[in-house]
């Protein structure tokens, strides 16, 4: 893959343009194609803003990589530090210009979101719990960033909740997969155990399961909605008991379960 592409993690912006997309589709169903000019620079803005908060993450966590990633681009050699870290202050640049072309509530997400992922880069992803809560409030901004772009937030709520429930749970079984290489960090498992740790997990995982059905009482979706979702919560049901054994399956069946209700709430959104 091309070292810049690498860097920005294409795949989680790409999926995090799609989050931007569904929130939109929540917010203003059949009139979301009148709204195309401002999701679009809504859409730059994410692009830019996730490319920007992983090649953050890669040039503060280069040492910490060159053990647990060492096929990224600067472990790897493929790209410099000083290009990394290049590479983000333009790309957060351009998010937040992209972004005051949006509506007043739009540009304020963005700009807080920028704000909250330099403090957790700097300071917070070395604490415990507080690191995994931000990175899962940065995910729920996404739906009410597409809420926000159309003027109709409020619709966006729940799904915000869902998505801060899952991300949260997945951040944590990912810092227990990663204890022995996380050696700067003083992250949620090295603080009360892994296993202490996965309880929490497996409580945010079944919590998203319990509040799924939420869209569809409050009638925002439809029953199709909830025939995808039930697949997904299957899967976070099982990722809340498999990674106790094996967090590297844990927290990646519970990125398939994440993307399947990716699915079932495009689906909502469409039907």
């Amino acid at each position: 893959m091309n070292p810049v592409l690498q860097l920005f993690r294409i795949g989680n912006a790409v999926m995090g343009t799609m989050g931007l997309l569904i929130g939109v589709l929540i917010a203003a169903g059949t009139e979301t194609l009148d709204h195309w000019q401002p999701v679009l620079l809504a859409a730059v803005a994410v692009f830019a803003f996730i490319g920007a908060g992983n090649s953050l993450n890669d040039y503060i966590d280069r040492d910490v990589d060159k053990r647990a990633h060492p096929e990224r681009p600067l472990p790897s050699g493929r790209i410099t530090p000083r290009q990394a870290l290049s590479l983000s202050a333009v790309c957060f640049g351009l998010s937040f210009l992209v972004s005051l072309a949006l509506p007043l509530e739009a540009t304020a997400i963005v700009a807080l979101a920028i704000v909250l992922m330099l403090s957790y880069e700097a300071r917070l992803k070395k604490g415990a719990l507080i690191g995994n809560v931000e990175i899962a409030v940065l995910t729920g901004m996404l739906f009410l960033l597409g809420g926000a772009v159309v003027g109709m937030m409020e619709r966006t709520y729940a799904i915000a909740l869902l998505a801060f429930l899952a991300i949260l749970g997945r951040e944590i079984v990912k810092d227990i997969e990663d204890m022995e290489a996380d050696f700067d960090r003083q992250t949620l498992p090295k603080r009360i155990g892994a296993r202490n740790a996965g309880v929490i997990a497996s409580f945010a995982f079944l919590a998203a399961v319990v509040l799924s059905p939420l869209p569809y009482i409050e009638g925002t979706f439809g029953i199709w909605y909830l025939a995808i979702v039930a697949f997904a919560d299957a899967m976070f049901i099982y990722c809340s008991i498999i990674h106790f054994q094996n967090p590297t399956k844990g927290q990646k069946v519970a990125k398939y379960a994440m993307l399947l209700a990716l699915v079932a709430f495009l689906v909502g959104g469409m039907l």
